[in-house]
């Protein structure tokens, strides 16, 4: 089976061995991506809100550079650094998909790179 990595110069460099993207057969599989600026690579200041919103962002180039676009996401991972953020993140994640929604787990993690308060993963085809 045939790999490609999929980046975009509109993207923080990553901070390690990993892509941003990977495809395979018919399907995008999206490294999770935190609220990096992706001017200088830290994470952007604001709440859970504000970093979800930044994710987005940043999952959108990679799903572009892919080919995709978030109605082609199947599956979604959201990790949560406090689960009281969860109804935050919901209202923006809410904005960005429409019916039928993608499949998603949530799960509340002790600590995400950069001190980031949420990390969101996907897999599209």
């Amino acid at each position: 089976m045939t790999r490609q990595a999929i980046t975009s110069s509109r993207l923080a460099p990553v901070a390690g061995p990993f892509s941003p993207g990977m495809q395979s057969a018919s399907a995008l599989y999206l490294s999770g991506q935190v609220a990096q600026d992706p001017a200088s690579g830290r994470l952007i200041e604001g709440d859970v809100r504000a970093q979800t919103e930044q994710i987005f962002v940043n999952l959108k180039v990679v799903l572009e550079a892919g080919g995709r676009t978030l109605a082609d996401v199947v599956r979604v991972g959201v990790y949560l650094t406090d689960i009281a953020d969860f109804a935050a993140m919901n209202e923006v994640y809410a904005r960005h998909f429409s019916a039928p929604f993608p499949a998603r787990t949530c799960i509340g993690v002790a600590a995400l790179p950069l001190g980031a308060r949420v990390e969101i993963d996907l897999i599209a085809n």
